[in-house]
């Protein structure tokens, strides 16, 4: 499954991403759109009419689809969320991909579904932060590469990203210090490259049972919308597996990236691998 993750601040570029998505035959069911806004939500439901169209009377048997969610996230706050899936992405109990919800653009505001912080996914601690500071998300999952690929292009050039690729591919080295495994990685962290790779790498981690590695990019120079999803999905792999994951020697340009999208506020970044090391003995700290 691959996963592009694309972080907005302004409304305009949300609603045009989806709606070139689906002009690129992104199905519904792959994307999900989530926001703090009520007032964007409704925009972009009113504004993409093929979107919430697909979702209306859309399921077999159903006389209304999942068109929105209204939830309440620990934390948080309420949380608008458009597309199949919205709530179990979000950990919402007992709300899969069939669940109905309403069958209006948004649900009154006043009904929250409350969440449970001890029920939520463990993606909703990235989606939580994202949210708190007031940036919207789109998230695609697809099986298909094709489609993989043109939903990174939409969320790379209308979200917040980074410019100007390097044309390096992505090249790794892993090596053990003491109890922790350091991952050397460099190049770029983009579709059908580096995060295949770097989904192997830690998979493998996970199975040999590994639970203190050190992510050292360095010499990442570019990092995609599934790039980010990979990052993402990286941490999660170990964190439920009972280990941590940390990342280490940003440059400027993978720091913007993070501290623009406020995912720093999520990773635990530290400034080099000594200080990455020494942490595990110690209280995690991310540094902004």
């Amino acid at each position: 499954m691959e996963t592009a993750i694309g972080v907005f601040a302004s409304r305009d570029n949300a609603e045009e991403a989806v709606k070139e998505l689906r002009e690129r035959s992104v199905p519904e069911e792959s994307i999900v759109f989530l926001t703090r806004s009520e007032n964007e939500a409704k925009t972009v439901a009113k504004e993409v009419g093929a979107f919430v169209g697909g979702f209306v009377g859309g399921a077999a048997g159903m006389t209304t689809g999942v068109v929105a969610a209204t939830l309440l996230l620990p934390g948080v706050g309420t949380v608008f969320a458009l597309g199949f899936g919205a709530a179990a992405l979000l950990g919402l109990a007992g709300a899969g991909a069939g669940a109905t919800v309403s069958s209006a653009a948004v649900q009154d505001a006043d009904a929250p579904q409350p969440t449970a912080a001890e029920k939520c996914s463990e993606d909703v601690a990235f989606f939580r932060e994202v949210l708190k500071e007031g940036r919207s998300l789109i998230v695609v999952r697809t099986e298909s590469k094709e489609l993989a690929t043109s939903a990174c292009a939409v969320l790379d050039r209308l979200g917040i990203g980074m410019t100007g690729p390097t044309p390096i591919k992505m090249q790794t080295a892993t090596r053990q210090v003491g109890g922790v495994t350091v991952v050397d990685v460099s190049g770029r962290i983009t579709l059908g490259e580096g995060n295949v790779i770097l989904r192997e790498i830690v998979r493998d981690l996970a199975e040999k049972g590994r639970k203190a590695i050190v992510l050292n990019l360095g010499e990442v120079q570019y990092i995609d919308s599934s790039g980010v999803g990979e990052l993402v999905k990286a941490h999660t792999t170990i964190r439920n597996q009972g280990g941590q994951l940390k990342l280490t020697n940003l440059n400027k340009r993978v720091h913007d990236l993070l501290q623009m999208t406020r995912l720093s506020a999520v990773f635990d970044i530290q400034k080099d691998e000594t200080s990455a090391i020494e942490s595990f003995s110690a209280p995690s700290q991310a540094v902004a």
